[in-house]
């Protein structure tokens, strides 16, 4: 295996491809956007998209749409409905509701789509699951809970938590077994819940900013009854903001692509204002870059992209519902390319192709 210095760039491009997805003017789901997509492929060989929907009054719901792919390009969609609303009490506030932000990991090891998801609730974002054997039907498993540790001082369920993504293979965990990994982004600001109370950080975090963590699941267990990919241990932080790009907080993308080198992981990088609470950041730049992580040790950091990727350039890019936005969130191979879908300005979808600048 090809070891790269942890200042090394990375040899990797995206390039764009175009816009994949617009919001449907006539259908009132999709009032205020589509965006922040996730991806599978179907049991009939066809690829699916499953964007984030945003009803009036910023109410989310997952859909579900075959990608048109000509000559092995994805080029548009063609939209198949809903499936999933925020339905379940843990989705729904008093003044707020929504199902934001999918991640969909295919794992091959249990033979499902397993699909990570915000569920914006009575206490703002929380993690949550669901999963899908043939990507029309998903059934809820239910909130995501992180085991106690004592040496971070705090409960991890206190906070909201975003950007959730699992890896699509087993992984060594640090305690030896093998397991399922996922990537999450838990805020500390709790101040939008009750002002004067702050951003308590877990012990021996000396960054509060928000950063890219990894928990993991027992593989036995969750092979013996899928409700235990809900129940994660060993959290632990992988990367805080460190390029300029990404000065203000980072989160991560797509599920992590197994590459010669490790896992490449594409994540996203935001510049200026960030919005206590959770309106949104206008003024902030959203970026998207990578970093390649350790087989053997994914918790550990290789090396990191120095420079973005992928900014907002285009006016599907800075103008919309939250301007200069690009914002990865779902991977695929296409007739030997890999493809990357992205938010554009918290409005539309876009897609570009993730390409190896040097051997």
């Amino acid at each position: 295996m090809t070891r790269l210095n942890t200042d090394s760039a990375l040899p990797y491009a995206l390039n764009r491809v175009g816009v994949l997805m617009n919001a449907d003017p006539t259908d009132p789901l999709e009032a205020e956007g589509v965006l922040n997509p996730a991806t599978a492929w179907g049991p009939d060989g066809e690829l699916y998209l499953f964007p984030r929907m945003v009803a009036a009054g910023n109410v989310s719901r997952i859909g579900r749409a075959r990608v048109v792919i000509e000559d092995g390009v994805p080029v548009g969609v063609e939209r198949q409905g809903v499936v999933l609303s925020p339905d379940e009490g843990f989705e729904r506030g008093a003044h707020n509701a929504g199902v934001e932000d999918p991640r969909i990991t295919f794992i091959p090891d249990l033979g499902v789509h397993v699909m990570t998801y915000v569920a914006y609730g009575p206490l703002g974002p929380r993690p949550a699951l669901a999963v899908s054997a043939d990507t029309i039907s998903w059934r809820r498993l239910g909130p995501l809970h992180f085991t106690y540790q004592p040496h971070l001082s705090t409960d991890l369920n206190f906070f909201p938590n975003k950007d959730l993504v699992f890896f699509p293979e087993i992984v060594p965990g640090p305690d030896g077994r093998a397991s399922f990994a996922m990537l999450h982004r838990p805020m500390w600001d709790l101040d939008w819940l009750r002002p004067g109370e702050g951003a308590p950080a877990p012990a021996g975090v000396a960054d509060g900013r928000p950063s890219i963590w990894i928990a993991y699941v027992d593989a036995e267990a969750a092979r013996r009854d899928l409700s235990a990919l809900t129940s994660l241990r060993h959290s632990a932080p992988v990367a805080a903001p460190t390029m300029p790009f990404e000065v203000a907080k980072i989160g991560a993308g797509p599920p992590p692509l197994r590459v010669p080198e490790g896992w490449l992981l594409i994540h996203h990088g935001v510049t200026g204002p960030v919005a206590r609470g959770f309106e949104l950041s206008h003024g902030a730049v959203y970026r998207a870059g990578g970093m390649l992580l350790d087989p053997d040790d994914p918790a550990r950091v290789l090396a990191r992209s120095q420079e973005p990727w992928l900014s907002p350039e285009t006016r599907e890019e800075t103008v919309g519902t939250l301007g200069n936005v690009v914002f990865p969130t779902a991977i695929e191979r296409i007739a030997g390319t890999v493809y990357v879908f992205y938010g554009m300005a918290d409005s539309a979808i876009g897609v570009a192709a993730l390409e190896r600048t040097a051997d």
